[in-house]
């Protein structure tokens, strides 16, 4: 699971009147038990390692905007170390919540004025070697599962868009249930969107007497950027494959049930679509 499927929705708000999400604490207890049925284990494990490292990096530098409380970073620490054990790589804090982290970095002299990056840089020591062996058992993983770009790089080089054909990827190599293979769908879409904020310019793509239309509005805008980045009528194939991938995508999102062959054939538009854009603009 992704690290914002750790908390859920609250009453609670902010002393601004923000929504406030609370840690879903029974679901990181349950992943220290063992990889939970449907789930993918493996991206938990990035995930409260990403939560966990946060919050006591957070703690250490500025003490006020933690989303888990004392209790509740002992048990994510406890869950961490189990989960992360699972998979072969060990982490061992010498600490258990936040007042002993406290007082270790106080015995280590990491205390007073401008002591926070010393603790920014004792918290790098431990888990930078944690995210380095989670990113090769990740890259192990991935061999194949979907489609690949042609081109030697790893991605678009557009960060977001990059980003969220990772999460496709990722939640796709654990699918294995309807719901799992329709929400593979809806991380298809967040590309699409991704997609979207970065090649539709409104400047350049924008007609007078138009209204900008929002991210989501995704067949809009990038059907745009196609039809000026691929005008003519020697681009009429081209101009069609995008917007059938992102249809196909919006399609699985709604679909009532969705097969492991409907997810792929997605992830794989979707993905492939990515790689179009990005070199219809670098072009």
């Amino acid at each position: 699971m992704l690290i914002e499927e750790l908390f859920a929705p609250s009453d609670t708000t902010s002393w601004l009147g923000d929504p406030v999400d609370e840690p879903r604490v029974d679901v990181i207890r349950n992943l220290g038990s063992g990889p939970i049925a449907g789930d993918n284990d493996l991206e938990s494990a990035m995930s409260l390692t990403r939560l966990v490292h946060a919050e006591l990096e957070e703690f250490a530098t500025n003490q006020s905007v933690e989303r888990l409380t004392n209790d509740q970073i002992s048990v994510a620490q406890r869950s961490l170390r189990s989960v992360l054990e699972r998979h072969g790589i060990r982490l061992a804090l010498p600490w258990r919540d936040y007042t002993t982290f406290r007082a270790y970095w106080i015995s280590e002299g990491a205390s007073g004025a401008g002591s926070w990056q010393a603790r920014r840089e004792m918290l790098a020591g431990l888990f930078g070697p944690v995210f380095a062996e989670l990113d090769k058992l990740e890259d192990a993983h991935f061999s194949s599962t979907l489609v690949d770009p042609i081109s030697p790089s790893s991605g678009t080089g557009w960060t977001g868009v990059d980003q969220a054909v990772h999460d496709v990827r990722v939640r796709f190599r654990s699918a294995v249930t309807t719901a799992d293979y329709s929400d593979v769908g809806r991380r298809c879409i967040s590309v699409l969107e991704a997609l979207s904020g970065t090649v539709y310019d409104p400047v350049g793509h924008l007609r007078d007497g138009e209204v900008e239309p929002p991210v989501a509005k995704t067949h809009m805008r990038i059907t745009r950027f196609v039809e000026d980045a691929l005008a003519g009528s020697g681009n009429v194939e081209g101009r069609g494959l995008v917007r059938k991938s992102a249809e196909l995508a919006e399609a699985v999102k709604h679909r009532s049930v969705a097969t492991r062959r409907d997810a792929g054939i997605a992830a794989d538009a979707v993905i492939m679509l990515a790689n179009i854009l990005r070199r219809v603009a670098t072009d």
